[in-house]
């Protein structure tokens, strides 16, 4: 797993990754990706610097004309009172422009793609940012062979590591 970048506070630092949805790269196809922000309170991104956010079984999809980023975990921020908590769960805007947007939504409807979040990071400006993906389902057989390839790639580098 990767190291966080963390400062002296135990705050993330800018360019840092706080959440990956590697089960998305295997059960999809990722085909196209997009940078989208996100509406946040104060107390969900003061969560997110402490590295605290699941996005395994978060999705992405319609509502209205928005797009909405659904059940992504961000836990409750401890120091901060009991007024000013969020919802772990809540629904959450994603911040698209129009044709982006309408690029993402004609895809899915017209050719059977899924929008899929892959990671939550911070950009160089300090900003919550959410990487969104186009991706289509793989079936079984596929899934296997992503398997067959992950285990040759370790065997080769145990080889590798014992030749030299």
């Amino acid at each position: 797993m990767a190291k966080k970048n963390r400062n002296k506070a135990g705050m993330l630092s800018t360019n840092a990754t706080v959440a990956d949805n590697r089960r998305a790269r295997f059960d999809y196809h990722l085909e196209e990706k997009f940078e989208a922000g996100i509406e946040l309170t104060g107390t969900e991104v003061k969560s997110l610097r402490l590295g605290q956010c699941s996005l395994n079984e978060s999705y992405v999809g319609p509502k209205g004309v928005d797009i909405m980023l659904f059940n992504a975990f961000i836990p409750e921020y401890q120091q901060a009172g009991r007024h000013l908590q969020h919802e772990p769960k809540r629904p959450r805007k994603l911040l698209l422009r129009k044709c982006e947007i309408d690029k993402l939504l004609g895809s899915v409807t017209r050719e059977g793609y899924t929008i899929v979040p892959t990671r939550l990071y911070f950009n160089a400006r300090g900003l919550a940012k959410l990487e969104i993906a186009l991706a289509k389902g793989k079936k079984e057989h596929d899934k296997r062979e992503t398997i067959k390839q992950r285990e040759w790639g370790r065997q080769k580098q145990k080889l590798l590591k014992d030749l030299g």
